[in-house]
């Protein structure tokens, strides 16, 4: 296993290989890897000749109040769970060489991201479309596997690569949950004991707007009610959103006669949490 700082080193690295004739898998991540994204390097190794994990924290997806300089860090570890995974090569550059200081070009998606996370976090989703615009280009891969976690990102990310006309395939991965149904995610380590026990929240609010969709119910001001009062049985729990959207335009819906994608934020103390539930309609 290698790991490449240098972007320019990346590129020439990664032109060679398709030179050649090898496919690359491309796991794209901010570090403090888990069980999820080691789910997303195994789909990646399933198919590609060659698999590059990119870890890098990327700064200009983070708002000037937010979590970037205490968002988890643990680069050995890392490194240990890569190598144990058979990921190839591991892209780690540094904020100043990725972005240029002058640095005035950006991607952004104008009617996906103005929902749900994209709402209450401006110009996160630019920064998330430009990173990985650009880790495409350093990284040329065949391939890119995201995790239905982030289930927005995954829209947006899919809608960038067909507008832009980007050559590599997006493929997902399906939430890893802990044993108690708590979405896997590197936030969760900042958890205090209290938060960890109560944020169990989130995935209980989906099964009941599962259990009641199952039931018949196809209002979504019914089902959301259902979810916002199994949240407010957390005390530390506050609701960024709870939405019921479309799946595919994320446009808000009334009823659900159509795949809806159950999306909920909830902020805890020591960190957001996010989740989501796909209900076919």
């Amino acid at each position: 296993m290698r790991t490449l700082r240098d972007p320019a080193e990346m590129q020439s690295w990664a032109l060679e290989q398709r030179r050649v004739g090898h496919s690359i898998g491309l796991v794209p991540t901010m570090g403090f890897l888990h069980d999820g994204h080691l789910s997303l390097v195994k789909k990646a190794r399933a198919s590609a000749d060659l698999v590059c994990v990119s870890i890098f924290v990327n700064p200009t997806q983070f708002g000037p109040n937010e979590d970037f300089s205490t968002y988890p860090r643990d680069w050995e570890r890392d490194e240990a769970l890569c190598r144990q995974a058979g990921v190839d090569l591991i892209f780690a550059p540094a904020p100043e060489a990725v972005y240029a200081a002058d640095a005035s070009v950006s991607v952004v998606e104008k009617r996906l991201a103005t929902r749900l996370c994209g709402a209450s976090r401006p110009g996160h989703f630019e920064g998330v479309c430009t990173v990985v615009a650009k880790l495409f280009n350093l990284t040329q891969p065949t391939f890119a596997v995201f995790g239905e976690k982030d289930a927005q990102q995954l829209r947006i990310i899919r809608r960038m690569v067909r507008d832009l006309n980007i050559p590599v395939e997006i493929v997902s991965g399906p939430i890893v949950r802990e044993s108690d149904g708590l979405a896997m995610s590197s936030r969760n380590a900042r958890l205090r004991s209290d938060e960890r026990g109560q944020a169990v929240c989130l995935r209980r609010a989906l099964d009941t707007v599962e259990s009641a969709f199952a039931r018949g119910e196809r209002s979504a001001d019914a089902l959301r009610s259902a979810a916002l009062a199994e949240i407010a049985r957390a005390p530390l729990a506050r609701v960024d959103y709870v939405d019921l959207v479309d799946d595919v335009t994320l446009e808000p819906v009334s009823r659900i006669e159509a795949p809806v994608l159950c999306a909920l934020a909830v902020h805890f103390p020591s960190a957001r949490l996010i989740d989501n539930a796909v209900l076919k309609g």
